[in-house]
């Protein structure tokens, strides 16, 4: 039987950044993975600090931020792509909180940095943030996966949780692991070991669309986003479904997002659908995610529900993960608030 230090459960950006972390501190991995298009691969990737109807920075953005845009980086170098691509964004003030919001953060020194000005021509305002951006998440994960696969450490397989031996070594198949690291985004739901965590999953569907128009190279933001591709396509989304959790493209979604995007002052009346995304958001019920051992089972350990924030969040806290796992420091954010619920002493 091989041994190995760490089996990786799932090959999204949170299962591909941890991979790579221990990978780079030496350690032995496997990554095990459906194939399947994963939420990462759907997703736009975005990185915006300042969100919401508020105007609030992510908690902790200025140690998130720097960290994920040296990991792109080091990833661009080394495999000679561009991964990370910085944009500015403008976000549509269409009504007097926002525009309050934002005028309340232009005045606030700890803003600085990431809220730049009002444009006020032409009307209607808009607000310009600044270190902002998007991954290209697809492309990240396809060079990541031929890496892996290079080295011997990826495996292309559905899992069977039956598969997993916990007694009387931890393995999969002919392989045994010192601990089994879960990242499988919303099939997480079906884990028989974090089943119980509260999950709030959330169907998202995004757009492709193709035109002629001349646009500034900014991310727009009205509620909806729209990234320019190049200057010809752009990404429309993203649509918000917690019933219908599937990963097949709807007609209601594809006629919402067009039509939010005819209410907006961007004209785009001449542009044409050529592609349609859908997956499913592992999103949290406190919008923290899960990073931690199994309250029973300490081989057993979940790096999920990131939800929407992965590209800002995962890189570093993949790297406090890591840090915890080797060096037993505490965990960067654990799924200990929820014990007392779950497992009551």
């Amino acid at each position: 039987m091989n041994n190995l230090d760490y089996l990786i459960i799932g090959q999204g950006l949170a299962g591909s950044l941890l991979a790579w972390e221990l990978l780079q501190r030496g350690c032995k991995i496997m990554v095990i993975d459906n194939g399947l298009e994963n939420a990462t691969q759907v997703a736009a990737g975005l990185i915006n600090p300042v969100t919401g109807m508020r105007l609030v920075k992510t908690a902790d953005v200025e140690h998130l931020l720097p960290c994920a845009l040296r990991c792109y980086e080091q990833l661009s170098q080394f495999f000679k792509q561009d991964f990370y691509i910085a944009k500015p964004m403008l976000r549509l003030l269409n009504n007097e909180l926002l525009l309050a919001n934002a005028h309340k953060r232009l005045a606030d020194p700890a803003y600085d940095g990431y809220v730049k000005t009002i444009i006020n021509n032409p009307a209607p305002p808009y607000l310009e943030q600044q270190q902002t951006g998007y991954l290209q998440t697809r492309l990240l994960l396809s060079c990541l996966k031929q890496y892996f696969i290079e080295r011997g450490c990826y495996r292309q397989s559905v899992l069977n949780y039956q598969d997993l031996q916990l007694q009387p070594t931890l393995s999969w198949q002919t392989i045994s692991f010192k601990k089994i690291l879960f990242c499988e985004g919303h099939h997480a739901t079906q884990n028989p070991w974090f089943s119980w965590l509260p999950f709030q999953l959330v169907k998202g569907e995004i757009l492709t669309l193709q035109h002629q128009s001349q646009l500034p190279d900014v991310i727009y933001n009205f509620g909806d986003w729209l990234i320019p591709l190049d200057k010809q396509r752009l990404r429309l989304g993203a649509s918000f479904d917690r019933e219908h959790l599937n990963t097949q493209p709807t007609l209601h979604a594809k006629n919402t997002l067009l039509k939010a995007l005819k209410l907006s002052p961007i004209n785009l009346d001449q542009a044409t659908v050529i592609d349609h995304q859908a997956n499913i958001r592992p999103c949290t019920l406190d919008k923290q995610p899960f990073i931690g051992e199994h309250p029973q089972l300490s081989q057993l350990a979940i790096f999920n529900g990131f939800g929407a924030k992965g590209s800002l969040q995962i890189p570093k806290l993949c790297k406090l993960f890591a840090d915890a796992l080797l060096n037993q420091t505490p965990y960067p954010s654990s799924i200990d608030r929820y014990y007392a619920t779950y497992f009551p002493h």
